[in-house]
């Protein structure tokens, strides 16, 4: 049926139609990230993703969700490669039991004194290489690592020395970290993230592993755990930003230098901002009579180093992947006179 109306409504109806064709995306994808939509990383990812969409003009559209938007944070590897996700920015190490090179590359805790030398790594090392050779047998590509800023430690109890992790109740998630906190004498406890508040609050873990400081503040988590550890000598886990492999293998060169190009980015952006946040929540908690921050000398973070290095060695031996990484990891950490 045809419609005749007046020339200038007419014309602004067909020009509407050519520019909402002209903008309508060749590319739509729902990439799954590891926090909740109220976590300032959520929204920085988010941020990235609109401004893809302008740099692209209009050709890509990513929609970024929430953590168990879609799939749980073990399962966005498959979902991935089965093409339910089309990308995902998630910490490898939740694939640890896949294969426990996803934990190496995820979080070799202990290792980084800063993020900007694990990006280093990263990125000019042969750690995103070393990374795409282990995913892409899953069919899912790396796009671009990134990372958060140092994580703290909220504690009930001040600790001023290793020794004093010894009998400490802390939760830590499964893999490396939890066995090196036992390493070092520390009582592990694996909850989830998400009962950390209310494990501090009746006292079932004494210290947590838990996110960044401003995070941890937002969460109410110094009220019951006023001893925080920053900036943290432990945790720092990679963001690992990837795409489905085919849909990448697919991309015009133009769409992949820009997607990299952008991520690589976003990876700086996401530390600096965090970071800034920390530092803010930091300068408050001073002022506050009942909290305590408090930053472990470099000789006891030193003697956690060399407790975390033990388990590399033994993780290094479980498969060829994970020896490659424990090689190019520590080769890269001697250069540079962190190890």
């Amino acid at each position: 049926m045809k419609i005749t109306l007046p020339l200038k409504a007419g014309a602004f109806l067909v020009l509407g139609a050519f520019a909402l064709n002209a903008y309508s995306a060749e590319y739509e994808w729902k990439f799954q990230a590891s926090e909740t939509s109220g976590e300032p990383s959520f929204k920085i990812k988010q941020e990235w993703a609109d401004r893809i969409k302008t740099m692209t003009d209009g050709r890509v559209a990513i929609e970024v969700m929430p953590i168990n938007a879609v799939v749980g944070p073990t399962e966005t590897l498959q979902a991935v490669s089965a093409g339910i996700l089309q990308g995902h920015m998630t910490d490898p190490s939740y694939f640890s039991g896949q294969n426990p090179a996803f934990g190496m590359l995820g979080n070799l805790v202990g290792a980084w004194q800063n993020p900007y030398d694990f990006l280093e790594y990263m990125k000019y090392a042969g750690g995103e290489d070393l990374y795409n050779e282990l995913v892409e047998p899953y069919g899912v590509h790396l796009i671009s690592a990134a990372t958060f800023p140092l994580e703290s430690v909220p504690s009930t109890v001040e600790i001023k020395t290793i020794e004093d992790f010894k009998g400490l109740k802390i939760r830590a998630p499964q893999g490396m970290v939890y066995n090196i906190f036992e390493r070092i004498g520390a009582t592990p406890v694996n909850l989830p993230g998400s009962e950390v508040y209310t494990g501090l609050e009746k006292g079932v873990i004494d210290a947590a592993d838990s996110t960044v400081l401003s995070n941890n503040d937002a969460q109410g988590l110094h009220q019951f755990a006023p001893y925080p550890l920053y900036p943290g000598f432990h945790s720092m886990p990679m963001i690992a930003v990837s795409i489905n492999k085919q849909i990448w293998d697919g991309l015009p060169q133009d769409l992949q230098v820009t997607l990299k190009t952008s991520f690589d980015r976003m990876a700086y952006d996401l530390i600096a901002r965090l970071k800034a946040l920390d530092l803010e929540t930091l300068a408050k908690l001073e002022k506050d009579p009942d909290v305590h921050p408090y930053d472990l000398p470099p000789e006891e973070r030193k003697k956690f180093r060399q407790a975390a290095e033990k388990e590399w060695q033994e993780w290094a031996g479980r498969n060829d992947m994970t020896q490659k990484i424990y090689d190019s990891a520590t080769g890269f950490l001697r250069s540079r006179d962190l190890l």
